[in-house]
């Protein structure tokens, strides 16, 4: 039975979704600003980190379902995954903060970015994964499950948002501000902070709830039995057709974030744009996260009613294709010579309009993937009576992080191809590098898009079958004298 039955307090929602700031930060970290970093500010080979980023993200996956089952078969009179949100926290701020203070100020080895990075994802995972795995715990709720997976998806992207804003005004404001290395420090401390601050925060808000010992206690611990669990986890069809459009998606969102600073500012220009009326540190690359923001607000609204009306399978559909034809319109028509003077405010309210709107069915697509996985809980206990609920978001965030990695890698590539060069000045780069660069970008998204429609659509589970399965399972309950 879920610890709550019925509709969820907004308290418990506000408080649940405050945890996943810490992912919006290393999220925004690492997607916005990492690879910019090590390349064009520490002067690292793009190609290399982009390599880099995906070696670390192979090593963390494959962890993931361990500590997913280590979360499932967690036994404290604090319930299953408290001791995880109260252990790991403080350490992850501590690796953060490193990896935006490499020592002595200098890229680091190959190997010691590598190893800063997977202390990072493995830390990170041990806050995220026992945090999300309580959203089947906290409720049975078709739509109660898709309204949680809004607030954290709200809190993650808002908290991405915030270090976005405070990295362009504050750490690293002005004129090539993000090729200036004396800002990323305090950019990294900063959010080291809110990181701690808001796991422990959110475990603590919900303590009173999910601080009970669980019903069964499990067997000792044994590394053959783990994998064998995992193994007979990840077998569960819906699991496997999920992942394969959760992958693309993934691998789609990953590039599209680690190459946005690039298109923003070598395409786009938008740290030319300045605003007459705006305050000084306001240009159209400082506006870019509030834009982001209200296209997140937007997500907020309209995926509840596509969930209710059309279910989770065909939203992420949809979704996939509408992203994709308003994401890739204003580079068509930039590459046709139909876009107005770049520079402009023409130019950059234009292109503040298409990416409201990709981005907002963009999200609505990793919450349909993310939620789904709840239904697979259900069904996966009711084929071998146990719940594994650690175990499935465990392999959410193998899929997720193999797949982001690959498309930060994917970045890198593109990068390295269209042969940008480290430093550039945006306003002498050449039209063929760029022309390189988002054919390229295009062919990729393309491509991932119509995979992740495909599979995403085809998610064997409804939401009557959901909730005859729920019903089911509380009339045995209630069978059993």
């Amino acid at each position: 039975m879920s610890f709550v039955e019925g509709k969820l307090p907004l308290k418990l929602k506000l408080i649940h979704g405050f945890g996943a700031v810490a992912f919006g930060v290393k999220d925004g970290g690492f997607l916005f600003f990492l690879l910019f970093y090590y390349s064009q500010v520490l002067g690292m080979d793009a190609g290399l980190v982009g390599l880099i980023l995906l070696a670390a993200l192979l090593i963390d996956a494959f962890v993931d379902p361990i500590i997913g089952y280590l979360s499932d078969r967690t036994y404290t009179r604090w319930g299953r995954r408290l001791p995880w949100l109260y252990a790991a926290p403080i350490p992850l701020a501590l690796a953060w903060v490193v990896l935006w203070s490499p020592p002595g100020g200098e890229a680091p080895s190959t190997l010691g970015l590598l190893g800063i990075m997977v202390a990072v994802r493995v830390l990170l995972s041990a806050c995220e994964v026992p945090s999300v795995s309580l959203v089947p715990e906290l409720t049975s709720d078709y739509n109660e499950r898709t309204t949680l997976f809004r607030y954290r998806y709200l809190s993650g992207w808002l908290g991405g948002i915030f270090m976005m804003v405070l990295a362009y005004t504050v750490f690293m404001p002005g004129e090539n501000g993000l090729l200036q290395q004396e800002g990323y420090p305090a950019f990294g401390t900063f959010g080291a902070i809110l990181m701690a601050v808001a796991v422990l925060g959110s475990a603590y808000g919900q303590h009173h709830i999910v601080a009970r010992l669980p019903e069964t206690k499990p067997s000792p611990f044994s590394l053959k039995e783990a994998f064998a669990e995992i193994k007979e986890a990840f077998s569960e069809k819906a699991f496997l057709i999920f992942a394969a459009g959760g992958l693309a998606a993934y691998i789609s969102q990953g590039m599209t974030f680690s190459i946005s600073n690039y298109l923003n500012l070598f395409v786009w220009q938008l740290d030319r744009v300045t605003f007459d009326w705006a305050p000084s540190w306001l240009n159209g690359l400082t506006a870019y996260p509030f834009v982001l923001a209200i296209s997140v607000i937007g997500m907020f609204l309209i995926v509840g009613p596509m969930h209710q009306n059309l279910g989770k399978p065909k939203s992420a559909a949809v979704s996939a294709i509408i992203a994709l034809v308003i994401g890739l319109a204003p580079y068509a028509l930039f590459l046709a010579g139909f876009w107005p003077e770049i520079g402009s405010y023409a130019s950059t309210f234009l292109y503040y309009a298409f990416v409201i709107f990709a981005n907002m069915f963009g999200v609505v697509i990793m919450i349909s993937a993310s939620s789904m996985i709840a239904e697979i809980v259900e069904a996966f206990e009711e084929r071998t009576g146990r719940r594994a609920e650690g175990s499935f978001y465990s392999g959410n965030w193998l899929v997720q992080k193999c797949a982001t990695g690959f498309g930060a890698a994917l970045t890198g590539q593109i990068i390295a191809i269209s042969q940008l060069e480290q430093g550039a000045d945006p306003t002498t780069v050449p039209m063929s590098v760029l022309s390189t660069m988002i054919i390229a970008f295009a062919v990729a998204t393309i491509v991932l898009a119509l995979l992740a429609a495909y599979w995403l659509g085809r998610f064997p589970i409804t939401r009557e079958q959901h909730e005859a399965r729920i019903a089911a399972r509380a009339a045995s309950a209630t069978a059993i004298p």
